[in-house]
Parts: structure tokens; sequence; C-alpha cells
């Protein structure tokens, strides 16, 4: 339990004059405590003899428990360093930056109930959420982030999941996110939501299916089209996904597994690229998917596509909002205004519309 251990561990006190619970997750690490079910002194008998009681126990003073914060602060930082070297090592940019969106974009806006609304919960850590469709390939983001996270039991998966997104999207040359940590992780493949809640590519209606989807989140016309912004980013697979050539000139040599087709031809390079590219269409060697030309179609869509295809800066700016915004959806915070750890405080305003810290 390095998330309990020295300096490093964040605790905060909870005033419990009646009931008290031991939640250990193995899949994650975390120490919880919270029950609808009350306690007897024989049952708290039996903790003191657990080498977390000194934990529990720190002080016996009052009838009080201690709980360690979702993620540690220290942890956090180490857990960056290493997925920047698992980067430069594995160029993974695109499917980390996948895993973060995927977790996040089950979030459904009209369900108040934790975790049943989706969202940022570290629940695509399950095999039953992994084998959804839209997820095909994950798994491999999973066994790339998996050492990381038996390195850093103080960190969970919601929590790495999303700093390894926005830590692929920096060190491809992107924005910095303003991004904010200490996400709960569900804690069972039964609390993973139903399949169909990601967005398709080729659906019959691309403009319509788009805002069914993110308008379900919370999203705008203009977050909408930054986050597509990303497709700057990595490759399709027809193998996968149904979509793309099996190989072009910009892939056929790699980096990483060859093979698929890209929207760029610099596909892990983060850049206004995506949108010079659609609004050209100069090379059919690049990829342009049914919700990618959308973008170009749509009066509203386009006005941001334009603007973002002639002004990489304002692309920039509103891609690091957006991203900063998907990643808070649905997630309950521990400590509910959530950790910060480079003195950046993203989204204050809307976090707590997006995430109210209630089960």
């Amino acid at each position: 339990m390095a998330s309990l251990r020295g300096s490093a561990a964040t605790v905060r006190l909870l005033h419990s004059a009646s009931r008290v619970r031991l939640s250990l997750s193995s899949a994650s690490s975390s120490l919880s405590i919270s029950s609808s079910s009350s306690y007897s002194p024989s049952s708290l008998k039996c903790l003191q003899f657990s080498p977390l009681a000194p934990y529990i126990f720190k002080d016996q003073r009052s009838s009080m428990s201690t709980v360690a914060a979702a993620s540690d602060p220290a942890q956090l930082k180490s857990a960056r360093e290493d997925i920047k070297e698992l980067l430069k090592s594995n160029s993974c940019h695109p499917i980390l930056v996948r895993l973060g969106w995927h977790d996040a974009g089950t979030y459904n806006k009209n369900i108040e109930e934790w975790p049943r609304r989706g969202g940022a919960n570290g629940s695509l850590r399950f095999d039953i959420e992994l084998k959804h469709a839209a997820n095909a390939g994950l798994v491999n983001a999973l066994k790339l982030i998996q050492p990381i996270k038996d390195k850093y039991s103080g960190v969970t998966y919601a929590d790495l999941f999303q700093l390894a997104s926005a830590t692929a999207i920096e060190e491809a040359g992107g924005p910095k996110i303003p991004m904010k940590y200490g996400r709960v992780d569900v804690s069972a493949p039964e609390e993973c939501p139903e399949e169909g809640r990601l967005p398709a590519a080729g659906p019959p209606k691309p403009v319509d299916h788009l805002r069914e989807v993110f308008y379900r989140m919370g999203l705008n016309d203009k977050e909408i089209v930054a986050l597509s912004g990303a497709h700057t980013l990595g490759r399709s697979r027809p193998e996968r996904s149904g979509w793309g050539k099996p190989e072009t000139k910009y892939t056929k040599n790699g980096p990483g597994a060859p093979g698929g087709q890209s929207w760029t031809a610099e596909w892990l390079k983060f850049d206004n690229s995506y949108f010079k590219d659609i609004k050209q269409r100069k090379d059919d060697d690049l990829l342009v998917l049914p919700t990618d030309a959308a973008l170009f179609e749509d009066p509203s869509f386009k006005v941001y596509a334009e603007k973002y295809a002639e002004d990489q800066e304002a692309f920039f700016k509103d891609y690091a909002e957006a991203h900063a915004k998907l990643s808070n959806l649905g997630a309950k915070f521990d400590p509910q205004e959530g950790i910060v750890l480079d003195g950046v405080a993203g989204e204050k305003s809307m976090a707590a519309k997006y995430s109210s810290g209630k089960d």
C-alpha cells in the first residue's frame, strides 16, 4: 500500500459516530471507508490486528477514521514521468488518448447516480467494457499502462487513464491540458456502462449522431469540433473498426506496428493538420470518416472547423479546455475539489456541473 506510506500520503478525516466499513479493492489498491451498515465493537477489534490498523486507528481519542484520498499527488507526478518514457519508447500517443477518451465518453448527463451515469471512473479496465465494439484494440493500451498502475498503487485507474491521455497530447506537441485528479474507481464489472454510449465512425446521419452522443455528455458544437481535432493523432485499422486502408505510404513502416490509415501525414504530431487536410481533400492516403466530413458540412460545425484550419493557436486553446472538461465527465472526486499537480486549477467553474462528488 504505497499510497498510505510516508509524507506523500494524503489523508483526510471523516467523522463517523455510527458506522464504518473497510473496503480494499485489489483492482485499484485503494482504501476507502463508507457503509450503510453499522459496526460492532468486535468488528473494530478485528480491524485492529490488520496491517492497515495504524491508518484506520490513527486517532483513537474519538470515533474518527482516516481515509487516503483517491490518488496520491506524489505518485501521480512520478507516474506521469513513467508515461513520458513509455511514449518515447513505444510511440503509443494515439491509443493512450483514446483510452482516456473512451473511459470518460460514456457519461450521460441525464443520470445523476454514480457510477451508473458513466464517465471517467476506470470502468474500462474490465473485460466486459473492453469488449464493446467501440473499444476494439484498447486492450493493448491497458497492457501498456498496467505496469505503471502496478508500480503506483496510490493512483486510481480513472486518474491513470486521464493522466496518460493528457500527457500523450502534450508530449505530441499539443497544448498543456489544465487537468485535475482524484477520480474514484468503480470496483466491479457490474458497474460498467451498457454498450452503445460511444460515437460511431460511420452512422447513417453523421451530424445528428455527433450531436446526439456529445450533447448527452453535456458538450456543445464548439467542443465537438475541437475534440474531433485529436484525430490529427493516430490511425484507423480496418480489422478493428472496419474503416481505413490496410496501410498507406504514411503508415507502412510504423512507428509501432505498421499499417492502418492515418488522418494526417505526421500522425504522431499534434497540430491543426486534421482540419487542413479534411478541408483540402488532396491526398487519398489520408482518412476522412463520415463524421470527419460532417465538420465542414454542417453550418454550425463549419464555423469552428474553418477557424481551426486557419488558426492553430485558437484550436489549441479550445481543445485544451474541451479535453479537460471531457476528462471530468461523470467522475467522483476524492477530495471533492480534486488534486492539482502543476498549480493550474483547470475548469474551476465547470467541474461541479459535471461531477457532483455524490454517489
